[in-house]
Order: C-alpha cells, then sequence, then structure tokens
C-alpha cells in the first residue's frame, strides 16, 4: 500500500513563507526517504513501512502546512 500526501505551504506574507519553505524543505530532506519515494513540488508518495515517520513529520509543520494523506492501492501516470 502506497500513502499520498499532499500538501501545500502558507504564510501570511512572502518573507515568512521563504522561511517556511526553507526549513520545511530542509527538514524533508534530512529524513532521508528511499529512493522509492516519489517527490514533487507539492505531493509526496511513499511506501505503507514509512508513514509513521511522514506523519510525525507533517505534525510539526502543521500551523504552516496544509496536508491532505491518502491510502492508495495502485497509482499510474497517465
Amino acid at each position: 500500500m502506497q500513502i499520498l500526501y499532499l500538501y501545500d505551504l502558507k504564510a501570511k506574507n512572502k518573507r515568512e513563507f521563504n522561511r517556511v519553505k526553507r526549513v520545511f524543505y530542509y527538514h524533508l530532506a534530512k529524513l532521508a526517504l528511499p529512493k522509492t519515494a516519489f517527490i514533487t513540488k507539492s505531493t509526496i508518495v511513499v511506501e505503507g513501512n514509512q508513514e509513521r515517520i511522514m506523519d510525525f513529520f507533517f505534525k510539526r509543520f502543521k500551523k504552516s502546512v496544509t496536508i491532505y494523506k491518502v491510502c492508495c492501492e495502485s497509482i499510474e501516470e497517465l
């Protein structure tokens, strides 16, 4: 099973947005997700065994990020 996270960074102004973005992606890179993780500008797909790590990661940013979590059996590229 795969877990799909859809997220959107939010901030009051451009300066705060840049700070949130910098800190968010810095900590995301430190997670050292496996190569099977699919990361785009606003989407992350991980295997089910990485779910707990990602949930904890997103809880740290819940004030600055809008997050949606979807459990998928399969994902196809069109």
